[in-house]
């Protein structure tokens, strides 16, 4: 056997979500055979989901976009050269540029973006270089509330302490299925594993959700089943009860904590017994809930897109915070620390006064979250009444607004219109059908990478350097080295005009590697180590107040003065979900084990049965109430839109609460053949849209909640699915 058919193992890790779970490739004859957990790997040890296996799926999917397409005069893709894309592009660009200036240039970058290490750099040199103004992403769809919130109370974007799940004696989990989802804003193998072994030691394991989720119904922790999008009172009324029974650690907040007495004058207004029927919880209920986590010896808490995607996701996290600081659980064994990680990334994401970050515009007082205005105003943006600030040309990257941005028909249309559209993905999306350019980018098994995006979030801090497991197939190639070459196209400074790609890279990986130094640490020396990983100190304890929180005088702001219009606005919403029929309807995502967003629509063996379709859950007494029949097709609907699919009678469900997975809705996709074939129905055209869809504060989407009313449309076609 030759050296090049011989079979090799290589260590690297998963790139769909924050763990980065280890696994083992076999290579040979250049081509990747299989792909399994690394069972040897000091941290996940053996762990890793279906979905990290899956990447070698999404490597061979024949529907993968392997050159670079051009649309034609008839509306159909042509593959052309990468040097006649980048021509045309440049040229195409820079008439727009030349007739309506740097604010015709956009961008949406999507959530892989997020794992990719050396993508952000690149493409953000491009975008720098143009005066881009307009940038868009995936963040204001899920997670821009806790930036917003972590810069208001602990003076950076990039702190956000993380639960000491394995020294805690009381775990209280809102909004989140790690069974599904394996969380978020921590990065952790196997969260189940450890939640199991929290309670068989006798910890307390809540889960605060409409939905008897996974890890509950399979004999871990308990749930408490709350109404949509009222987390920030149920908070609010366990901070009152824990006040008013004297649980707060003065001494704590006497020492660390400045704007006490705006905590207290909010949460004043939220008693157990006024919130309880907002709520849907008892208010015994919510009494013991907050006496048990305020005497517990040592509690933590966390929070996901559950409660991110709500109304006041921004408000819910501050409170999250104030639950661990104001009971002396911050920077805590059992509380909730503070993970460094392999570089100090709180003082990156410092911010001296957000409060100067809104600006005028007309569409009201925005602000950019991160750099990124919010995703529900893009019609807006990229449509005629926005003048002369109107986006004429957009780069999409790695990302599906069409899917994933409330409003489908609207996004559509405003895409549309565009005079230039470019993708770079891995796929032709519902959104790069719509595009002038698609381009053809790596996935993770074709380029080199560092788990970055869990850095400071880590439940166990290490630092892992993958190479790419193997060449890129077909024309394929990564986004640093394709916004690259646009900048030479449109005659800018590129880092490849004077190195080769793989001297280039090498130079994008200088910064990596000037980060790691910060730990004594390299990409040479992480390739010289076992698993090409790095074990880090653990979390420190002690040192948060002292050395990582960034306000100017080194205290939590407990009632940040940027949170004053919010908090009036948390009194009418309170009075808006008290006078609203007890017979409401609120839409709620369903997580899906076969589905991370619309990354696995395509392939085969996860579009399978019960997986074929994507049903609108309902609590069974929900059903009935109607008149309706399991399997029956109904029309779902509201002022923002309609969808049509079939009632699964579901008794995880509390009442009033409907579900249904996202990501689908790919009618209108002959690019990814199986997706058109089992193209499912898309939840998010029931979102509102446009200014007063997102919270002001954050630019966080309003997503989960949301009103609907169900109706039937057919007899009932198939059986009953509980």
């Amino acid at each position: 056997m030759s050296a090049d058919e011989a079979t090799r193992e290589i260590h690297t890790f998963c790139r769909v979500c924050e763990p980065a779970c280890a696994l083992v490739a076999e290579v040979s004859g250049g081509e990747v055979r299989k792909l399994s957990p690394d069972r040897e790997h000091p941290v996940s040890q053996g762990f890793a989901c279906h979905k990290g296996i899956a990447a070698l799926d999404v490597h061979r999917d024949p529907d993968r976009v392997d050159r670079p397409l051009r649309r034609t005069t008839s509306g159909d893709f042509e593959e052309i050269s990468w040097e006649t894309a980048f021509s045309e592009i440049a040229e195409r660009l820079q008439g727009i540029l030349d007739r309506h200036g740097p604010p015709a240039l956009g961008a949406y970058l999507g959530n892989p973006l997020a794992f990719n290490t050396l993508a952000g750099n690149g493409i953000g040199s491009f975008l720098r270089q143009l005066d881009c103004r307009h940038h868009f992403g995936s963040g204001t769809q899920d997670c821009s509330n806790k930036f917003a919130a972590g810069e208001a109370v602990f003076g950076s974007s990039t702190i956000h302490p993380v639960p000491d799940l394995e020294r805690s004696d009381h775990i209280l989990i809102f909004g989140e299925n790690p069974r599904v989802s394996h969380m978020s804003f921590l990065s952790i193998p196997d969260p189940i594993g450890v939640l199991r072994a929290a309670g068989e030691r006798g910890a307390c394991v809540r889960f605060v959700n409409p939905r008897r989720i996974e890890p509950e119904r399979g004999g871990v922790g308990e749930i408490v089943q709350i109404r949509p999008d009222t987390d920030v009172y149920l908070m609010a009324a366990m901070l009152h009860e824990l006040d008013a029974a004297g649980l707060f650690r003065d001494d704590v907040l006497d020492a660390h904590a400045k704007n006490v007495a705006g905590l207290r004058a909010f949460i004043a207004d939220y008693r157990a017994e006024r919130v309880a029927d907002v709520v849907g919880i008892p208010a015994d209920e919510i009494r013991s809930l907050a006496r048990e986590f305020g005497e517990a010896e040592s509690a933590c808490v966390h929070m996901s897109t559950g409660v991110n995607m709500g109304r006041q996701g921004t408000l819910a996290y501050w409170l999250l915070q104030m639950l661990s600081l104001v009971t002396g659980n911050l920077d805590r064994p059992g509380g909730n620390l503070y993970a460094l990680g392999f570089y100090p990334a709180a003082q990156a994401g410092r911010s001296e006064a957000p409060e100067k970050s809104f600006f005028d515009s007309r569409w009201g007082r925005l602000r950019r979250i991160r750099g990124s205005l919010p995703g529900n105003l893009m019609p807006e943006m990229l449509g005629d009444d926005a003048g002369d600030e109107r986006v004429r040309a957009l780069f999409v990257v790695a990302g599906n607004p069409v899917l994933s941005v409330g409003g489908e028909a609207r996004m559509r249309g405003a895409l549309e219109d565009l005079e230039l559209l470019v993708c770079v993905d891995l796929y032709r999306s519902a959104t790069g059908e719509l595009a002038d350019y698609v381009l053809p980018s790596t996935d993770m098994l074709e380029r080199p990478d560092i788990n970055l995006c869990g850095l400071g979030m880590q439940h166990r801090p290490y630092v892992q350097y993958s190479p790419a497991v193997v060449a890129p197939r077909g024309e394929r190639r990564p986004e640093w080295w394709i916004f690259a070459r646009l900048e030479q196209a449109m005659g800018l400074k590129s880092v490849v005009d004077h190195a080769t790609p793989e001297h280039a890279e090498a130079l994008h990986f200088g910064r990596i590697d000037h980060m790691l130094g910060k730990s004594g640490l390299s990409i040479e020396k992480l390739q010289a180590s076992p698993h090409g990983t790095a074990l880090l100190p653990e979390r420190p304890v002690g040192r948060f107040f002292e050395d990582w929180i960034q306000t100017g005088d080194r205290r939590v702001d407990c009632c940040p003065p940027l949170f004053e219009g919010a908090l009036e606005g948390a009194a009418e919403i309170f009075e808006a979900f008290a006078a609203a029929p007890a017979e409401r309807l609120q839409l709620i995502t369903l997580r899906d084990s076969h589905m991370h967003n619309s990354w696995y629509a395509n392939l085969p063996r996860l579009r399978r049965g019960r997986y074929a379709d994507n049903a609108v859950h309902m609590n069974p007494d929900d059903v009935a109430a109607r008149g309706l029949a399991a399997g029956q097709r109904v029309r779902v609907h509201n002022e923002h839109g309609a969808i049509e699919l079939a009632v699964e009678a579901d008794d995880s469900l509390r009442r009033g609460v409907v579900a249904v997975t996202h990501g689908w809705g790919n009618a209108h996709t002959p690019g990814m053949r199986t997706a058109q074939a089992h193209p499912g129905q898309n939840p998010n055209r029931l979102l509102p849209t446009g200014p007063g869809s997102f919270d002001p504060l954050s630019n966080q989407a309003f997503m989960t909640g949301v009103p609907v009313e169900v109706e039937a449309l057919s007899p009932a076609t198939r059986p009953a699915a509980v």
